[in-house]
């Protein structure tokens, strides 16, 4: 088998999809460990990284619809990880909105 330029962005995209698609497998285990609803931070990791590689994908796809998608939920996911480093390393008022956050969705 031939790679050609097109077959390996092909094999980019899948790749942005499955690791995309993994984080939901990743909440769903954890979830059902802890027996309540839970995001761990990989779940974040995992939306950046799916994301970041679809980016790359549909930039070269052309396809503004799919690359505004990406691109503002780029925004979200790092600024979710932001939070969470910041609640981690003492910043009281982040961990208080954090717990404010997981509170809500409990």
């Amino acid at each position: 088998m031939i790679v050609t330029a097109e077959r390996a962005w092909l094999a980019c995209g899948l790749l942005g999809q499955g690791l995309f698609a993994s984080r939901f497998i990743l909440q769903w285990i954890r979830s059902e460990m802890a027996g309540r609803s839970v995001v761990p931070t990989a779940f974040w990791y995992l939306s950046l990284a799916g994301s970041s590689i679809l980016l790359a994908y549909a930039i070269h796809r052309r396809d503004i619809v799919f690359v505004l998608g990406q691109s503002t939920g780029l925004l979200i996911y790092a600024r979710n990880l932001k939070l969470i480093r910041q609640a981690k390393h003492g910043d009281r008022r982040a961990a208080e909105d954090v717990a404010r956050a997981v509170e809500i969705t409990r």
